[in-house]
């Protein structure tokens, strides 16, 4: 309208980076950062941050470089969410349980020119800079991340060409101008799919992304002023779900964990207060099925938000007998992690407790950072009916959406396609709108939260020279959602065992993708010779839990 201007005065680029900036003011000397012996506040967070920034920037990272990470959730990897962003750099955490051959693969496609790496991962880089140094390509500078909470010598001395995290930050300025983006649309991080080793898939996040699902992320978490989060979601995955930066947003504090236990969970609620907290169903069941003698009263209720695959209804019903209320959401990394939220409504309260549970496990609606969020026929485009019957293709439209694939304009358009995201997995939409997913149409096993790529675990099973055929499809399990199942039909006169084959797997592949059944038989096929999943996955939900859930019945 007439009158009416952009300028500094009422048009600032949105970046989580401004979520820090005021905590350091308002919650100044209250905890930020909680990880054994070590605290910090939100005013030392930001100078540490800002120093990170500082040190980057001398030693040659501008604006949208790629700092990579690999390391658990310890403190070094919360403050890597904003230090390198306020270096105006992008941030790529990878999985920690990836191995050097992956590692060095991304590290390769990212472009990386800094990698953070915590001391107990150090032997995974060094292999994938073994791997890298034998091709052309320019080694990433490497910061080694020591235990900050029981210092090792043997750690803290400089590898040869390689720096020290606390050194590092030690060369880091409290003046450095903080670089926010030119454009709220700029990179923020870049995060990996569970994609094959020839074809990786990165995820580019913008600041103006991470910023809205932040704040989404608040609303859903039921999140108020100076929440307690416990970190079992992996910092690295999806940057630990935007709640890197939406506890800033609140002046929180970030109870950090090297490994996830349910010891450790308990422990850590009881002492600390903790009030929220998030992960995989595999996470709920560790909680339901801990020794008496490792769990302890809650001092409170505590929020959890569960995504990845939907919670078993029993287990829901023990997460509220122990005191914790379940949230649950659904996402991919291609939305931020969270996109969708199972919003509770007050007169489901009085519904059997088996039909609450039903209802709990749907993937709800698009949270508030998500604009629109719809189940669709993949070829017309169409709405399918609010029956709970038909089913179409998990589709999303909003800003918090990806930018795209790194490197990979064919595969962002055909994931653009008909202008919605298009999610790869089959769902119904209820009545009430709420969608409820049926099916991954890509194959997708979901095994404790983490992605496995059918394709890749069947590529090192014909690399095995007695097999002639294989397939992989998940089977149901009480306590990982899925694990990979192998269907083999072996070469005439060969008669290796299953041992020997997830042997062979694990010495190619993270161990959590090998396979942990492994089925001997003619493989079904149709008339083109496709190899018949459908038929699989019947036999392998036929076979049961290979885990067997110890809850009781309730």
């Amino acid at each position: 309208m007439e009158g009416s201007i952009r300028c500094s005065a009422n048009y600032i680029p949105l970046s989580p980076i401004s979520f820090l900036e005021r905590s350091a003011i308002v919650y100044r000397d209250r905890p930020s950062v909680v990880y054994g012996s070590i605290l910090y506040t939100w005013r030392e967070t930001l100078e540490r941050c800002t120093r990170l920034a500082s040190a980057l920037s001398q030693l040659g990272i501008s604006r949208g470089d790629v700092v990579a990470a690999l390391a658990p959730n310890i403190p070094a990897m919360y403050e890597l969410h904003f230090g390198v962003p306020m270096a105006g750099a992008i941030l790529c955490t990878l999985n920690v349980r990836h191995d050097s051959q992956m590692v060095s693969v991304l590290l390769k496609h990212s472009d990386a020119k800094f990698i953070f790496v915590d001391y107990q991962l150090f032997h995974v880089a060094k292999g994938a800079f073994d791997i890298l140094s034998k091709t052309r390509t320019k080694l990433p500078v490497l910061v080694l991340i020591p235990e900050s909470d029981q210092w090792s010598p043997e750690f803290c001395n400089p590898i040869s060409g390689n720096l020290e995290y606390e050194s590092l930050l030690g060369r880091g300025k409290l003046d450095f101008e903080i670089q926010r983006p030119k454009d709220e649309w700029d990179p923020i991080s870049l995060n990996y799919t569970s994609g094959t080793t020839s074809s990786p898939k990165g995820v580019i996040y913008s600041h103006r992304g991470a910023y809205l699902n932040s704040f989404a992320a608040v609303l859903l978490n039921e999140m108020p002023s100076m929440p307690v989060y416990l970190w079992c979601v992996p910092m690295f995955h999806c940057n630990g779900w935007c709640l890197t930066w939406a506890v800033a947003a609140q002046g929180g504090t970030n109870i950090c964990q090297r490994n996830v236990t349910a010891k450790g969970i308990f422990s850590c609620i009881s002492q600390h207060k903790v009030t929220h907290m998030g992960g995989a169903p595999t996470i709920l069941n560790m909680i339901v099925n801990a020794p008496e003698n490792e769990r302890r009263p809650l001092p409170g209720k505590v929020i959890v938000m569960t995504g990845a695959a939907p919670p078993p209804a029993q287990v829901l019903f023990k997460m509220e007998e122990l005191g914790f209320n379940v949230t649950h959401a659904y996402g991919l990394t291609e939305t931020y992690g969270p996109g969708t939220v199972c919003s509770w409504k007050p007169e489901w309260d009085s519904l059997p407790r088996v039909e609450q549970a039903k209802i709990k496990s749907r993937q709800g609606l698009q949270h508030l950072g998500m604009e629109e969020l719809d189940v669709k026929d993949p070829v017309t485009m169409k709405s399918v009916p609010s029956d709970a019957k038909t089913m179409g293709e998990v589709m999303f439209r909003g800003n918090t959406v990806m930018n795209g694939y790194l490197k990979d304009h064919q595969a962002t358009r055909d994931a653009f396609k008909g202008g919605w995201f298009r999610s790869g997995d089959l769902g119904v939409k209820h009545q009430d709108g709420y969608i409820e997913l049926k099916d991954r149409s890509k194959d997708i096993i979901i095994s404790g939260g983490e992605n496995i790529s059918t394709i890749e675990v069947e590529s090192v099973l014909f690399s095995h020279p007695d097999i002639l055929e294989a397939a992989i499809v998940g089977r149901p399990d009480e306590y990982w959602g899925e694990t990979p199942c192998a269907f083999v039909k072996l070469k005439d006169g060969c008669n290796t065992g299953t041992e020997e084959i997830i042997k062979f797997c694990k010495d190619r592949l993270p161990h959590y993708m090998a396979p942990r059944t492994v089925v001997f038989e003619d493989l079904p096929k149709t008339s083109t010779g496709k190899v018949q999943k459908f038929v699989l996955r019947q036999k392998a939900k036929a076979m049961g839990s290979l885990t067997k859930n110890t809850i009781s019945k309730l």
